[in-house]
């Protein structure tokens, strides 16, 4: 058994399925902030141009609202989880570092607490993967062969 397939037994052991919820609303955070990123480009690359990403804030603000749309998505329906997140994370350490705190923690404008706790439960899905109730457990079990039971078959 290699150890990649030993972490993710321990994982699915010990995730719980009330965990599915938040990882649920987490891609859906993600994916609802993307939209808004979309309809707001302008304000995004804004953001962007005021931080020390000025000189790649073009393609910077392209990529971003995709990368949240495409992970959150993966997040919800618990398929590449891990990856998901993982792909998140430099945007949200950018956005908590380099956006957000230039604008301090306690103004009406900043997002800072906001891009913590996402931060924060992204690096908790990075460990945890996606759980019991998630496409990829569907995929991992339809992969299986089937248990064979005892029939007496008359």
């Amino acid at each position: 058994m290699s150890a990649i397939t030993k972490f993710r037994d321990w994982t699915a052991s010990h995730n719980p399925k009330w965990l599915a919820l938040i990882r649920v609303a987490l891609g859906a955070a993600l994916l609802l902030r993307g939209v808004n990123f979309l309809d707001n480009t302008a304000e995004l690359q804004t953001s962007i141009d005021a931080s020390v990403f000025q000189s790649h804030s073009e393609w910077i603000a392209h990529a971003i609202p995709w990368i949240h749309i495409g992970g959150g998505f993966l997040i919800i329906i618990g398929l590449f989880t891990r990856f998901a997140s993982l792909i998140q994370m430099p945007v949200l350490i950018g956005a908590v570092f380099f956006i957000n705190s230039k604008k301090g923690f306690f103004t009406t404008e900043t997002s800072l607490p906001y891009s913590i706790i996402i931060l924060l439960l992204l690096i908790v899905f990075l460990i945890e993967g996606s759980g019991m109730l998630s496409l990829a457990q569907y995929f991992r079990e339809a992969e299986q062969p089937p248990t064979q039971q005892n029939s007496s078959a008359a």
